[in-house]
């Protein structure tokens, strides 16, 4: 355990100096904002979610606002993000529940955030992390692919991947961990082919080996 902390801190270090700037990729001024950034971002990049917003936070800047929506103006805003009418129900649902519940403002726990409608662990970290310094590890689709690949988790559960991770990054690191993976996963290690010969931690991987070997056979090396 002490030698995989050790790999991993590594990994950290390296990171940080690819990745300075790392950091939440969705356009928010608000909590609020970020919780609605984040419940759109599902099976939506966050590029396609920066475009909608500004016009979703101009007509609803607010839950109490949004709480009031009509629907189908709702559905019309947030389209583009895919699962539109499923989406609208959940950012109307849940921003009633933070209008009854917490006086409009969104909660600072784990626990209240994520019996919000639409809101599961990886979103109330992302708020959590980012709007109020609690540390916590967003498992998002390039989460789940580096750690599986770095040998950090042997599992596919969102859930079980986090506590994976938790046991071997440092605490203050958990929420910057997070962006640093996701930068990592969009520029090099990305999901089809990644680029393993240019990948500045591609000695602590222990795919390394092996993508090398499938890449040699495709390009006929």
């Amino acid at each position: 355990m002490d030698s995989e902390r050790r790999r991993i801190t590594e990994i950290i270090k390296i990171l940080e100096r690819e990745y300075p700037d790392a950091r939440c990729s969705l356009d928010f001024n608000s909590p609020f904002q970020l919780l609605v950034a984040t419940i759109l971002s599902a099976q939506c990049t966050d590029e396609r979610v920066n475009r909608v917003t500004p016009a979703l936070f101009k007509k609803f800047p607010d839950s109490v606002r949004l709480a009031k929506a009509d629907i189908r103006q709702l559905e019309a805003l947030i389209r583009s993000a895919g699962f539109y009418k499923s989406k609208a129900r959940a950012l109307k649902e849940c921003s009633q529940a933070l209008v009854k519940n917490y006086g409009g403002e969104v909660p600072r726990t784990m626990e209240a955030l994520v019996e919000l409608r639409g809101v599961g662990r990886k979103t109330a970290n992302v708020v959590l992390g980012n709007c109020f310094d609690v540390p916590g590890v967003a498992v998002d689709t390039h989460m789940g692919r580096l750690s599986r690949r770095l040998g950090i988790s042997k599992h596919a559960d969102p859930e079980k991947v986090e506590k994976d991770i938790e046991k071997l990054v440092p605490k203050d690191k958990w929420s910057l961990f997070s962006h640093l993976i996701i930068s990592h996963g969009r520029a090099i290690c990305t999901a089809r082919r990644p680029l393993c010969p240019e990948c500045p931690i591609n000695r602590f991987c222990p795919k390394i080996g092996v993508a090398t070997q499938a890449a040699g056979r495709i390009s006929g090396l």
